[in-house]
Order: structure tokens, then C-alpha cells, then sequence
């Protein structure tokens, strides 16, 4: 088997308005699910792109000032939802997991890195130079959950910068190959949150651009609609983000054929999830 193969699944979900995510949208309360991509390489095994969430979320955001976040973020997990659990399905543990790549730091996204622990992690330089300056105590202002990293998280880190190989791109400015084999390729998309990072990828019938949370719906990245002005204050970079939607709007303009999956966006998570599309089931 030398092709590429890819699942996509939730990993529970949290609440949120969608004329919050974005402008002119409906005063409706709708679900943010917490997508995680399982991925089987032709000569790397195993790797997942984020974790989604965990009920850690709630042991982290017991006690304040981390209980702000849960008051702020209405967080649904379910035992059987965990992605240590899914893996079942496919005859797997945590332990057959050889990578995580982490798209940024948002609990939603690395709430279950704690499982995997044999596991090499991969981020960008800043997003882990954020994670790393930033206190236990603030860490939730920028939707950090320090609690939620595993004891020896940077003993099993690389930094994709520094590992992967660069080159240059029309569009983004860089990208990088992330075992240097043309299968991962790794684009920057700063703004919703530090150093945050999209991941390309190839099956055997279709390509995905998995852009985490450059933008939460499509009609943003279709028709450049930015989210409610009052989630300003949530982003790391409100001038990045509108930088990184326009490139992710070109790129689609350029590439009509490439599903690009925001994470949070149901309208097009959902046929995938419930493997409708056109994508390669393991």
C-alpha cells in the first residue's frame, strides 16, 4: 500500500453563536465540533492531526481561573467520543499512534495529547514559543490549557521548522515537507491563534486541506466573510487571520477540486464524518 489514507472524525463539540462566527450570520446557537484527522502514511504508520477534546477539558477548568474558559466555552465530551477510544475501531491503542501533528494549542485541539504517549509531537516555533512563555495561571486568555500537555511533551517535540524541509510558495510565502516525501505538506496560518499551522494532503482519489481554524465556516473562505468584530479579542492576530483567509481564498479560487475543511465547519465536516465523501476509509 503506498497511498495515503485518511479518516475524519468528531471528538466531541462545544457550543457557540453563529453570528459570532460569522458576520450577518443567524442569532443561533450552533455546534463547534472537534475534528480530528486520523492518517495512515505508506512508511511512517500512524499519526493524527490534533486530538480533539478529552473530559480532561473539565478536571483542567475545575478550579479558576481556568473555569473562566469553561464558562465561556460550553464544552460537550462524552467517554466513548475520545479519540483513544475510536481507535478501537480499527484494532488500534494510543500506543500505535507514531505522531500528532498539532495544529495550535486550543484545548479543543489538544485535549488528548496525555494518551499518546509514545507519540512524537510536531508544531510550529510559534505556537510552542507562545505555549512555552505564557503561565499556567493566563494560559486560558489565549485558550491555553497548560494542564492539558504531557509531562514530557518537549522531550518528544519537533518543531516543524526545523525538522521538515522548505520551500517556497505562490501563495503562502513557505511551505513545509514534513518527512520530506511530498505526502504532508505544512502551511502557516497565523491569526485565530499563534503559529497556528494547515495541513495538505493526497489520498488515492482526492486532496484535503485541513485549515483548523483559519476560518470556522466556508462561506468565510469562499466569499472572505470574517467572523463578528467582537471575537477580536479571542484571536492572537486579527490582521493574521485576515491575511491567512485571503491566501486560503486564493488557494481555493486556484484549486476548486481541493475539499478544504475548517474544523469547526459542519456544513462540510459532516458528509466526511459520516463517510458520504469521496475518501479513502481505512
Amino acid at each position: 500500500m503506498n497511498e495515503l489514507q485518511l479518516y475524519l472524525n468528531y471528538a466531541g463539540y462545544c457550543e457557540a453563536s453563529e453570528h459570532h462566527a460569522i458576520r450577518n450570520g443567524r442569532k443561533q446557537t450552533i455546534k463547534f465540533h472537534a475534528l480530528f484527522g486520523l492518517i495512515r502514511h505508506p512508511a511512517k504508520g500512524w499519526i493524527l492531526f490534533d486530538t480533539g477534546y478529552t473530559q480532561r477539558f473539565h478536571e483542567a477548568t475545575r478550579n479558576f481561573p481556568n473555569r473562566i474558559y469553561a464558562l465561556i466555552t460550553k464544552v460537550h465530551i462524552s467517554e466513548e467520543d475520545e479519540v483513544k477510544q475510536q481507535l478501537k475501531k480499527f484494532g488500534l491503542t494510543t500506543d500505535d499512534i507514531s505522531y500528532v501533528i498539532i495544529s495550535h494549542f486550543h484545548a479543543d485541539h489538544i485535549g488528548g495529547l496525555k494518551d499518546f504517549t509514545k507519540a512524537i509531537f510536531y508544531c510550529s516555533a510559534a505556537a510552542y514559543s507562545q505555549v512555552k512563555r505564557i503561565s499556567t495561571v493566563l494560559g486560558f486568555t489565549k485558550g491555553i490549557l497548560k494542564p492539558l500537555l504531557p509531562d514530557d511533551f518537549e522531550d518528544r517535540l519537533r518543531i516543524i521548522e526545523e525538522y521538515a524541509s522548505a520551500e517556497d510558495d505562490e501563495i503562502f510565502g513557505r511551505k513545509y515537507d514534513l518527512f520530506n516525501d511530498g505526502y504532508l505538506i505544512i502551511y502557516q496560518l497565523p491569526g485565530h491563534a499563534a503559529g497556528q499551522i494547515g495541513l495538505l494532503l493526497k489520498t488515492n482519489k482526492q486532496t484535503y486541506f485541513l485549515v483548523a481554524d483559519a476560518c470556522w465556516l466556508k462561506e468565510s473562505y469562499k466569499d472572505l466573510i470574517l467572523p463578528h468584530p467582537s471575537v477580536r479579542f479571542f484571536f492572537h492576530s486579527w490582521i493574521d487571520y485576515k491575511q491567512s483567509l485571503k491566501k486560503i481564498h486564493t488557494y481555493h479560487q486556484q484549486n476548486p477540486a481541493t475539499i478544504i475543511v475548517p474544523t469547526h465547519c459542519s456544513v462540510t465536516t459532516r458528509d466526511l464524518v459520516s463517510q458520504k465523501a469521496d475518501i479513502t476509509l481505512l
